[in-house]
Parts: structure tokens; sequence; C-alpha cells
């Protein structure tokens, strides 16, 4: 298939300018051309663009389409049937909003991946962590009531979600076998978390020794580790072993920024996430403790934005919306307006977030030899990023490999 996009001012991502009028040529999902095409040259869709803007397809680094409802007590009970039902949903919805490549960091979404791949659904492209790290309650430790006492300090267990594993051995088994399975990255807690009722939030997780662990095996398979943590203390913890992106960071202060910036780690902020569950989450069923714990961490975030680019910490672009929530994806460029520029924003999302997919040409640019995944907007979001926001309204076409995405 032949796509032709005419006219259309393009941006150039590596400096964050419009080129000016354009057209981009793409064949068999891949662009081959961004030029100056013949006036006559014929395509199988042929898009005029001239007086818009376009733009690579959007990138998030952090969602999780396994958590696919905010009422915990469905995900503790659902069958695979219908879990595969709730995910597609989300899987399309994801790319009738733009955004044509995720990051999944956490759960089992191998299913969901192959049925993309092969074409049964329509989703985005999915670089997957696979089920999440975690110690004996810890974040991830998912599974309610209470448990027997284990027999063995190796034991471990799991879910669809994470692997509870405690223990310098325990961790490199479970590193192993989620590296065996062909994950993409590894994903771990080091901190407690809002959507688990019996972690506080500034719980310390794990301890160095594991994390070195974790990391050192997916070094072995030439990846890094993601931790998912917001307090200074286990954010420090993890970049000094070796940690590479730090998920969230809501509470850093000025010393874990700096430590950030000198082991070159990446923070992925997600602070959309935290306004929807201030907005929904009571009618979505979400326990009290869980609001309470949502508040802290939703006061604190434009600082957390303030105080990593102070301190010159790399960020990338992700949401960490559950379930029912993940329509609001779109808001999180109008929420870190309020610290950053539309530049630094759409510089997060199109520089940063392919390097932590393993994907730098691919993905985030429009020049030839990346996929044929476009986004063609009606505003120039250089001029006012609040427009990337509302993708009904602002986004005239949506392209994944040169094809046109159903919304």
């Amino acid at each position: 298939m032949r796509t032709i996009i005419r006219n259309g001012h393009v941006l150039d991502t590596a400096s964050m300018k419009m080129t000016g009028e354009q057209t981009v040529v793409i064949e068999d999902g891949v662009i081959v051309d961004v030029g100056t095409a013949a006036p006559g040259a014929k395509a199988d869709l042929d898009i005029d663009a001239a007086g818009l803007f376009v733009l690579p397809g959007l990138i998030d680094t952090h969602v999780h389409f396994r958590l696919a409802t905010l009422d915990f007590s469905k995900l503790a009970t659902w069958s695979e049937v219908e879990y595969g039902i709730a995910m597609t949903k989300l899987a399309r919805e994801t790319l009738a909003r733009g955004f044509t490549t995720v990051r999944d960091i956490g759960g089992d979404v191998s299913g969901l991946m192959r049925a993309i791949r092969t074409g049964a659904i329509p989703g985005p492209r999915i670089f997957h962590a696979g089920r999440m790290l975690s110690q004996t309650g810890g974040h991830a430790d998912a599974e309610g009531g209470p448990r027997p006492v284990p027999t063995c300090a190796c034991e471990m267990r799991h879910t669809a979600f994470g692997i509870v594993a405690d223990g310098v051995e325990a961790v490199r088994k479970a590193a192993r076998h989620n590296l065996r399975d062909g994950v993409d990255f590894l994903k771990i807690h080091v901190s407690g978390g809002v959507a688990t009722p019996s972690d506080p939030l500034d719980s310390i997780q794990y301890t160095p020794e594991e994390i070195r662990t974790v990391v050192q095996e997916a070094q072995h398979r030439h990846t890094y580790v993601a931790a998912h943590a917001y307090s200074p203390q286990s954010i420090s913890m993890a970049v000094t072993n070796g940690v590479h992106t730090i998920e969230h960071g809501n509470l850093i202060d000025a010393d874990a920024a700096t430590k950030m910036a000198a082991a070159d780690a990446v923070l992925v902020p997600t602070l959309v996430t935290y306004l929807a569950m201030q907005e929904v989450g009571k009618q979505l069923g979400l326990p009290q403790t869980n609001i309470d714990k949502n508040k802290v961490v939703a006061d604190a975030g434009i600082a957390s934005l303030e105080i990593a680019k102070q301190a010159g910490v790399t960020m990338g672009f992700g949401t960490d919306l559950i379930g029912e929530t993940q329509g609001m994806q779109n808001r999180e460029f109008s929420i870190r307006a309020e610290a950053l520029s539309a530049a630094d924003i759409l510089h997060a999302m199109y520089v940063v977030n392919p390097q932590l997919c393993r994907l730098e040409g691919t993905i985030g640019v429009v020049a030839p030899q990346a996929a044929g995944d476009i986004v063609i907007a009606r505003k120039n979001p250089l001029d006012d990023i609040n427009v990337m926001a509302d993708p009904e309204n602002n986004f005239a076409h949506i392209l994944q490999a040169g094809q046109p995405v159903a919304r």
C-alpha cells in the first residue's frame, strides 16, 4: 500500500521545529520519502494536509493493559476471556487516541501482543515488561486476604500481574523467568504505591543486593530495569544500584534528583493517573485508603517535574491510567504544561521514549526508514501543547503503518 501526505507542516523532533510544507510518502508501512513528491504521483491513499501539522505517532511509556478495570474485585475474579475482551477494548481505544506505540510496564500481555501483531485486533505496538517483581507485601503482591506461612524462604508466588520473590536467589530466578519468556525489560517495585492498600507510600521495598541482582540479569540480556518509586530514599537506592528508569517519582527531592542525573537515569512521571483517581476513583470502587494515598502524590506532582528539570534529569512521557480511566490519556499533555514547555514535553515523548522502547529511528520521527505511524493535527502543538489533550477535535487523521486508524 502506498500513502502520500501532501503539503503538511512536518515536525522535526530533533530540532523541535516545524519544517514547512512537505510531502510524506509511505510504502508498505514504512516512510520512504519526506520532501517534494511529484504532484501527479499516484497513491492508494492521498491526503491533502495543507495548513495541518504532521507529527509522528504518539508514544506512552507507562501503560498497564492488564490492569483493565479500577474495580480491583473484578481483577481478582475475571477469567482470561474477560481479560481478553477488556484489554482488546483498551488497546483499540489507545490507538484511536493517536498512541501508536506504548511501553506496557507490568502484567502479562503476551496474548494481546500476539493478537495485535497478527492483525486479529487493532492496537499499538507494545514494548513490555511482563510480570512485575515484588517483595512479599510489596506493591505488586496483589493477592488479597491472609496467606499461609511459606515452607521455605525461597518460595515464590505469581499472578498475571507480578511475581512475589524475596532474597537474591529468588529475584534472580524471577528475573530470569521473565527474560526467558521474552520480556523487553524488567520492572521492580522499590516503594509503596497508591493502588495497593497495605503498603505505605514511604515504605522501602527490596534491598540494594536484590536490586543489583535484577539489574545484573537485565544487563546480561542487554536491557534495563525500571522501578516503581515515590520516595527520595527509594529513588536514590534504585539509581545508585543500576536501575535505569524511575516510574512516577512524585516525592523526589533535590538530592535524589541529583543522584538520578549523575546516574543518567530517566524519570517517567505519570501525573494524569492521580487526577483520574481523584475525579472518578470513588465512583469506580477505589477504597478510601487508596484515595488518601493518591492525594499525597497528586499534590506533589507538579513540584516533582520542577525539581527534576532543575537537576537536569532526563524525563520520558507516561500516564499509568487504570482501566476505565485510560480515556484521559491525552490530558497528560496539559497537566505537564503547568511546569514544562511544549518543546520539553514533546522531547520527552518523541526523543526519550523511543530510547526507552529501543526503537530510535523507527518511532518518534517523520523520516525515511521510520514506521509510517502519523498523527495529523489541526493546530500546532509547539504553539499550544494543550491541543494535544483533545484528540477528537484536534487530530484530523491518525495513521498506523500508513493506514487510517478507525476512530
